[in-house]
């Protein structure tokens, strides 16, 4: 009788190592650098972004807000000529970026990046800016 809970015990043991395991490669996974040159991902130690950090990429078109979910992932995209604003608000330890567009549509709102992080946003979505505006009056 005692070698049947003993070998209950094993394999209950063994199904909840496979279920850790998958989590943590799911985890893993989520955690990914998403694809492009700017890219900025928050930290996992702040708020929001312990399990599935946000990220945001940059490119001389537009702005994308990226955060995976357990099935799927959120994506927000603003195109450089619908961002209104960028405000940054640097804390004691993570910044907190809000991008506003002038389409009227909900902000970009991104916690927990480093300082030199939110600064390095804001420039090239100045400077992306620029070049948009310049490039379209010629």
């Amino acid at each position: 009788m005692t070698t049947d809970w003993y070998s209950l015990l094993y394999w209950m043991v063994g199904g909840a190592a496979v279920i850790v395991a998958a989590l943590v490669a799911v985890l893993a996974r989520r955690g990914q650098k998403i694809p492009g040159e700017h890219v900025f991902r928050a930290s996992r130690w702040s708020r929001g972004n312990r399990l599935f950090p946000t990220q945001v990429a940059i490119t001389p078109t537009n702005v994308v807000h990226y955060t995976p979910q357990w099935i799927g992932r959120r994506e927000q995209s603003i195109h450089m000529a619908h961002v209104a604003s960028v405000e940054i608000d640097t804390n004691l330890f993570f910044s907190n970026v809000v991008i506003e567009t002038s389409g009227g549509s909900e902000p970009v709102r991104c916690h927990g990046h480093r300082k030199r992080d939110a600064i390095e946003m804001k420039r090239l979505i100045n400077e992306y800016q620029t070049t948009y505006y310049r490039d379209k009056r010629v």
